[in-house]
């Protein structure tokens, strides 16, 4: 069974201790990778983490639970809000933003736990599709990383995988010694750094040619591959065919 990550935001210590310790998260196959007690904070590890379910407070210090939701569009709906209040505006506004279910307090464990493995069946079912969909043109790389120094590492990859960045590049950013990062993202992920990277690329590439309008000559570059022979090469590793083959076939 896939394991999911979940987020917690809440502000009432007690309450976010017990949703952390005592709701049995491992029997749906949900792990809980990070918590925030305030809005902003909330706000800041959804966006590092990306989990696939967040469970928050609506009435946070510093900025609300549906504020903050918001503000992080890449949740897909996958969000229970908890709240003691039964104020018709915020229930609006959560039917607005397409959370999942809205749940009073006090919540029962039981009935958490139900909710959330429902909606875990469905990220999982649509898991499933997306990479039924995708066929075997595409890679499958890990995702979910319990380890900020990974995630700050695989996001530097998304942002600049078009540059010319290797393994001396990603250390000098995140101030880790070559060998010390190529160990812990091996560690962490399954695979090695230039797998992962060569995988993201490879990716791009073939999003690239499956929306058209560029020659395979010029996907290359874009997608970081400064020559286009060793682009050929590594594509026909992973898939076992040209990309021109591939693009024939679209």
């Amino acid at each position: 069974m896939e394991t999911l990550s979940l987020v917690i935001v809440e502000d009432e210590k007690l309450i976010l201790e017990e949703l952390v310790t005592t709701v049995d998260w491992a029997s749906i196959g949900v792990s809980v990778v990070a918590t925030a007690e305030d809005g902003v904070m909330g706000e800041k590890i959804i966006k590092e983490y990306n989990p696939d379910i967040v469970i928050t407070d609506i009435r946070l210090p510093l900025q609300d639970g549906l504020t903050m939701v918001s503000k992080c569009p890449l949740l897909d709906q996958n969000v229970l809000v908890l709240s003691g209040y039964t104020d018709f505006e915020y229930t609006r506004k959560a039917i607005q933003l397409g959370v999942y279910d809205y749940l009073e307090k006090p919540v029962d464990d039981e009935e958490l736990l139900k909710v959330c493995s429902t909606l875990a069946d469905k990220i999982r079912e649509e898991h499933k599709s997306e990479k039924q969909e995708d066929g075997a043109f595409r890679i499958n790389l890990p995702t979910g990383f319990h380890n900020h120094q990974i995630s700050c590492i695989v996001a530097y990859i998304k942002e600049n995988y078009e540059k010319p960045i290797g393994l001396a590049d990603a250390a000098e950013y995140i101030r880790l010694s070559e060998n010390h990062l190529s160990t812990l993202f091996k560690e962490v992920t399954g695979i090695n750094f230039l797998q992962y990277l060569n995988g993201y690329r490879l990716n791009m590439a073939i999003d690239m040619m499956k929306e058209g309008g560029v020659n395979i000559s010029e996907i290359a570059p874009k997608c970081g591959f400064q020559n286009p022979g060793y682009f050929a090469k590594i594509f026909k590793r992973y898939f076992g065919m040209t990309p021109t083959q591939f693009r024939d076939q679209l």
